[in-house]
């Protein structure tokens, strides 16, 4: 009976071991950007797009709302590694007034017209070799690495019978960086939409009520892609980390 309340122990011992050895990651951006890529048509497209993202019909918050739900709810669980509760993240002062590099007040109030995040999270973009994630690793030293997470769309030139549509790519990239700010993987993760937009005259018809649910369609295979692939992407991750 000894030998078997001493087993039960070294159990439970190896457990709580292995529970407080798991390696802690902090989610430090988590964003949608709703400025769409349209390079693939003419400059008219170019203003179209600037009057979508001035349009207050074209909200894309219930689909980020929705990402990041499915990304700590579900996805997070194929990590082999364990997320820093997002409150741990926005209640941390260094957090809290950090600035990001490149993103002065003018920049950053600029950057707030098409990158939407979440309450709490900073707006962190791609500038300087990720010197920002560096300075992220510094404020979070206790964990062992820190991830942006971001979704980018694209209009895509498709031909159809002879007539020219477009359709709405969704990319997501997730980003991990270990203690010495070297990259442990990068994520890119692509779907197109189902729904499709006229091109008339070179340029996609980009009303509102056009791309939203574009975009939307787009999100939903994309999300459902990544529920079933990620688990192979980051099979080698905690190696490296």
């Amino acid at each position: 009976m000894k030998k078997i309340f001493s087993l039960v122990l070294l159990g439970a011992s190896l457990f709580v071991t292995t529970v407080n050895a798991q390696k802690k990651v902090a989610v430090v951006t988590f964003n949608i950007n709703k400025q769409i890529d349209v390079t693939d048509f003419g400059a008219a497209a170019f203003v179209a797009v600037k009057a979508l993202n001035n349009d207050p019909n074209f909200d894309l918050s219930p689909l980020l709302t929705n990402f990041h739900t499915q990304f700590f709810d579900d996805y997070s669980k194929n990590f082999p590694f364990e997320l820093l509760p997002e409150t741990t993240v926005f209640n941390n002062e260094g957090y809290k007034t950090y600035v990001p590099i490149g993103v002065g007040p003018d920049a950053l109030l600029d950057a707030k017209k098409f990158i939407i995040v979440p309450d709490g999270y900073k707006i962190i973009l791609d500038w300087a070799g990720h010197a920002d994630e560096k300075n992220m690793l510094k404020i979070f030293s206790d964990a062992d690495g820190v991830m942006d997470v971001s979704v980018h769309f694209k209009l895509v030139k498709i031909s159809f019978a002879g007539v020219g549509i477009a359709k709405v790519n969704a990319e997501a990239t997730i980003m991990l960086f270990n203690k010495n700010g070297d990259k442990v993987f990068s994520i890119d993760q692509d779907a197109k939409s189902k729904s499709t937009s006229a091109v008339v005259g070179g340029v996609p018809v980009m009303s509102a009520e056009k791309i939203l649910p574009m975009c939307q369609s787009a999100m939903e295979t994309l999300m459902a892609s990544l529920q079933k692939d990620l688990p192979k992407m980051i099979k080698k991750a905690d190696a490296k980390l």
